[in-house]
């Protein structure tokens, strides 16, 4: 299907979402590199809990990151709250404690590792600021065996969430490592005094073993927890006035069709993700009975459930569910914001509007808008409710107009082995003549769902530079299915590499593309998958762009620099990828290893890998580099000193970008 996107029925009280309209585009001047992969000119916004107030971080003149608290009533009165003065440090979070105090929390993006955040607490005028949490670790070293008192918490401390009493407590969990890998053993949530950093459990008892997920009900107690022990996904439960727990759910990771916590609504109700027929649905859990209802809550056929809720928190009401199928939409329960919905819609019509709601919803004044398209960066605004009038709070990429991007679509297109793929193609903006140059952009993951159809920086600066951009959602990955996701088990290199060559045939044949001019990139797993498509289809795909990239299965399991848990290692690696201790499985990892087939890459390849990934180390890049360049002199690889896994500094974004597009214009848009 081309065009605009189609929303998949919801199955909720015979209802049916309606998509919205598409709107057309003319095909002008592309946009700098910059205008997309510059940091963004606004990057979040928060309602107050009475709505009184809407809290952003926003880029100043002077390139430095600040959050500012506006008055909805009069959107004229600003408040600066604080100025990200730290050189690589940027405001991550933002998030209201009551109607007169914010917390954010600030991450240093030249640390890699986690623990590096650091959590504030400030009044909406400025005033009584509080350091509650340092991320940084050296301080955590020098607490250690001091009787020096500090009331900053250490590194050990994380944000876990705000209460909603109306006090100046926030949720924060402490953690607590192993002493053989960078993962954590378990978390204990506890309560954070945010003027006087007093600290005290959240809860009285002991805890199950290697706790890692905390869901509290709607007086913020802690009721469910989860932990994944030897390959077993573990939840158990209490009461709000319990001192112990109960299990009630032990299954298999990945294998049985187990149950999923997601949250717990006004009233106390669970809300749980499980399997229905092939795909995953919301359930309702009863706690009382320790029982799943047998029909699901909803139900989006074809996807799995993927959604957040909307709740209010005073009259504790579940007012309605924020979903994705093939792009985001909103499904009301109540009627009121159904019809302010659809008052929105109108007003800001082509653009998919999602509409949030203060925790006071039916006393807040304002609503908050979260609106893009496909061609339309995410862009923030206000609507006042008693006058109806929408006001602009800021967008993402301001740079970048509609009229100047491509469209994007969704479809389907059928494997050599007749699997049915889903897939995003990006077009580029205005009407090409004939088919175009063309990238197979591979999501990485590769257990996670790749794209949606809201405007996306990679794609649509690719398709504005005259490439047809294919994002297969291939076998492996999940959002579409059981059976989808399990079929790509252990099939690095094998049918979850088909899919992707595949779909460049599909392309082509559809008239998009240009079959003598495909290039395939991404980056983690995607990058692996570039390595391996240059060596196993050197007749499809012309070049490739990796980064960040796996380049011997191996390593995954040897590397000693891997951030990679025991639990990783010794389970989920082996089922979803391979075991290295089986023969035949140690085989097919030897066969499809790009580090071990280097010298069969004889296309031009740019690669590209932080120094400080953990995810995937370093000598990754370094040992395919060494082996590919022996026999292809066509090999550009660059190093970020200062990168982990990812760009996370936007000048070595907008710099690798750049070298992308040279890389591209010059092996495959000139191309004979």
């Amino acid at each position: 299907m081309a065009g605009f996107p189609f929303f998949r029925s919801l199955t909720l009280a015979g209802a049916a979402l309606v998509s919205h309209g598409a709107h057309a585009a003319d095909a002008t001047t592309p946009p700098p590199v910059a205008s997309f992969f510059a940091a963004p000119q606004v990057s979040q916004a928060a309602l107050s809990p009475k709505g009184g107030y809407v809290a952003l971080t926003t880029m100043l003149p002077d390139g430095i990151q600040a959050l500012v608290v506006r008055d909805s009533g009069n959107l004229s009165k600003v408040t600066l709250l604080a100025r990200s003065t730290a050189d690589r440090a940027l405001i991550t979070s933002v998030h209201w404690i009551n109607e007169n105090r914010v917390g954010f929390t600030v991450k240093n993006f030249d640390k890699e590792f986690e623990g590096n955040r650091d959590e504030f607490a400030i009044d909406r005028n400025g005033e009584n600021r509080v350091h509650l949490i340092s991320g940084n670790w050296e301080h955590q070293q020098k607490q250690i065996g001091s009787n020096m008192v500090n009331r900053t918490l250490t590194a050990a401390y994380s944000f876990h969430g705000v209460t909603h009493d109306g006090s100046d407590d926030i949720l924060v969990e402490k953690s607590t490592w192993n002493n053989t890998d960078r993962t954590l053993e378990h978390t204990r949530l506890m309560r954070l005094n945010t003027r006087t950093q007093a600290l005290r459990n959240a809860f009285d008892g002991t805890q199950p073993e290697a706790v890692q997920s905390w869901f509290t009900d709607s007086n913020d107690v802690p009721r469910i927890v989860t932990a994944q022990i030897k390959g077993r996904c573990i939840t158990s439960h209490r009461n709000a006035d319990d001192t112990s727990w109960s299990e009630i759910g032990n299954s298999a990771c990945y294998q049985d069709q187990r149950f999923t916590p997601l949250f717990f609504d006004g009233t106390d109700t669970l809300y749980v993700y499980a399997h229905h027929k092939d795909n995953g649905a919301l359930f309702r859990y009863n706690l009382k009975a320790m029982k799943m209802d047998p029909e699901p809550f909803v139900e989006t056929p074809g996807y799995d459930f993927t959604g957040s809720a909307e709740i209010d928190r005073v009259s504790r009401k579940l007012l309605g569910l924020h979903l994705h199928t093939d792009a985001a939409t909103t499904f009301w329960l109540d009627p009121v914001l159904k019809a302010e919905q659809a008052k929105i819609d109108a007003a800001l019509p082509n653009t998919i509007n999602t509409v949030h709601c203060a925790q006071d919803c039916a006393a807040s004044p304002v609503l908050l808008i979260s609106s893009n398209s496909d061609r339309q960066p995410r862009r923030y605004l206000l609507y006042t409710r008693a006058s109806g009038a929408i006001t602009g709070l800021g967008s993402i990429h301001p740079d970048i107009q509609p009229a100047q991007m491509g469209p994007r679509s969704f479809h389907h297109y059928t494997a050599r082995d007749g699997r049915s793929i889903p897939a995003y193609v990006t077009l580029p903006p205005g009407k090409p003549s004939g088919p175009q140059p063309a990238v197979v952009l591979v999501h990485g993951g590769p257990m996670a769902r790749g794209s949606s159809w809201e405007w996306e920086a990679e794609a649509a600066f690719l398709a504005t530079r005259g490439y047809v951009v294919i994002q297969p959602e291939f076998r492996g990955g999940t959002g579409f299915g059981a059976d989808h996701f399990q079929a790509g088990w252990k099939q690095w290199g094998g049918t979850m590499q088909d899919d992707l060559a595949d779909a460049a045939r599909w392309a082509a044949k559809q008239g998009w593309a240009d079959p003598q001019r495909v290039a395939i990139m991404g980056a983690s797993y995607g990058g692996y998958a570039t390595l391996m498509g240059l060596i196993k289809d050197p007749t499809v795909f012309r070049c490739g762009v990796e980064w960040a990239g796996v380049t011997d299965i191996k390593l995954r399991f040897t590397s000693t620099e891997s951030d990679a848990s025991r639990e990783t290692l010794g389970y989920s690696l082996r089922l979803l990828v391979g075991d290295p201790d089986n023969p035949a499985d140690a085989e097919m990892m030897r066969r499809n290893s790009p580090l071990l087939r280097a010298a069969e890459l004889k296309q031009p390849l740019l690669m590209a890998h932080g120094l400080k990934d953990r995810r995937v180390p370093i000598e990754h890049a370094q040992k395919f580099s060494a082996a590919v360049k022996a026999s292809n002199p066509n090999v550009t690889s660059i190093i970020y000193d200062n990168e982990g896994h990812g760009w996370r500094h936007p000048e070595n974004s907008i710099a690798f970008w750049t070298q992308v597009e040279s890389f591209l214009d010059r092996n495959l848009k000139q191309a004979p």
